[in-house]
């Protein structure tokens, strides 16, 4: 018998679920509070310069999934894109990652690979040999200077604390290249869509069994009015916040406006702590195939996220976890309501996982429902 679900969030989780839920033959409503779908991914033309804008800040798409990459192409025309971060730090301009080049020239030399590796080995706090900060992490692999340079007033302005208080889980893996590989990610599949998210996430919705309604907080009482809910909004959100707020930085964006080519790339970081913006971004230079004679740009400011502001990166530093730990209890107890994506598993995802997520996630209610059983409240475990 066909269902009728609710999707809180037109974002990429909520579109996904809902096509597998629509293309199964079950009626779907996807509703959200802004009037536009793609949540933070939302792009659309700027009227003046035709540029191509980011509306919450650059989102770069790159996976090593063949499915989800195969997914978003059957929806939108994804257009080589190899994201070549720079950095200004104190005084000259480097290449993001750190790699070869960044450090011959940070340092002076023609170093060859092998004697790179020796001469930052050399610059290595040995003493060190089990990081538990992303300080001792950044120390124990790049030294001091390049910590300094690249680093510590990055990661002091993008968390609001010292990198002294943060965990080496942020520094995931070794963040130097010994070649000269200047793309930031390591993925098969790197792209943008050629007409912009927005457009990818319209044409997901685009199926008689899905109903869009922008414009449209939902409540929790709400829920009871549908077979089964999901709902891709803060958790704490859904419990009105009675645990508490989970923890999250915000971003600030300053826009303005150039007639020309402002910095010459898409991405610009700025390490030095005195600089109180993070980086500098120039929107026509995340669509390279497209010419534009006026530019849009970005400085970013990251704080605390407050009650009225977009959350963005969840922090999930200790007290963070324990009053995450109480909310999970709370929804494993919700019936019929499913808590996906970034905000309602409280957890940093990629574009791509999001999606691998919501396929899945979609896929195992069909399954739950064929085999007569209860859908969880997490298709994957938020702690």
């Amino acid at each position: 018998m066909a269902k009728h679900c609710l999707m809180v969030g037109a974002g990429l989780s909520g579109a996904v679920i809902g096509r597998v839920l629509a293309e199964a033959g079950h009626q779907v409503t996807v509703a959200d509070a802004r009037p536009h779908v793609a949540g933070n991914c939302h792009t659309t033309r700027d009227a003046a310069t035709g540029v191509m804008v980011h509306v919450y800040g650059p989102h770069i798409f790159h996976t090593d999934d063949a499915e989800v990459w195969d997914y978003v192409n059957g929806f939108e025309t994804f257009l080589p894109y190899k994201n070549r971060v720079k950095t200004t730090s104190q005084g000259a301009v480097y290449s993001l990652p750190v790699n070869l080049h960044t450090i011959n020239q940070f340092f002076g030399k023609t170093l060859r690979p092998d004697e790179a590796r020796a001469f930052i080995e050399g610059k290595a706090d040995r003493s060190i040999s089990d990081p538990q900060t992303f300080e001792e992490q950044a120390l124990r692999f790049v030294g001091p200077e390049l910590y300094e340079a690249f680093f510590k007033g990055y990661t002091l302005k993008q968390w609001g604390c010292s990198p002294t208080e943060l965990p080496a889980s942020i520094l995931k893996r070794l963040p130097v290249r010994f070649n000269y590989d200047d793309n930031y990610f390591f993925h098969r599949f790197q792209g943008m869509p050629e007409n912009g998210y927005t457009a990818l996430v319209e044409r997901i919705l685009d199926h008689p069994g899905i109903t869009v309604r922008l414009n449209t907080a939902v409540s929790r009482a709400e829920a009871g009015d549908y077979d089964h809910v999901f709902y891709s909004g803060p958790i704490d959100g859904w419990f009105g916040y009675e645990l508490g707020r989970l923890g999250y930085r915000t971003l600030d964006f300053e826009r303005f406006d150039y007639q020309g080519d402002w910095q010459g790339c898409a991405v610009m970081n700025y390490g030095d702590v005195d600089v109180p913006w993070t980086r500098i971004t120039e929107h026509k230079h995340f669509a390279p195939w497209e010419e534009h004679d006026g530019s849009v740009l970005y400085r970013e400011f990251s704080r605390e996220c407050g009650p009225e502001d977009i959350p963005y990166y969840p922090i999930r530093l200790v007290a963070e976890k324990a009053i995450l730990a109480d909310y999970v209890a709370r929804a494993e107890a919700e019936p019929n309501v499913t808590f996906v994506g970034r905000l309602g598993t409280y957890r940093y995802l990629d574009m791509d996982v999001t999606i691998r997520e919501a396929l899945d996630c979609g896929r195992r209610y069909l399954a739950a429902l064929d085999a007569g059983e209860r859908m969880p409240a997490f298709a994957v475990d938020p702690l």
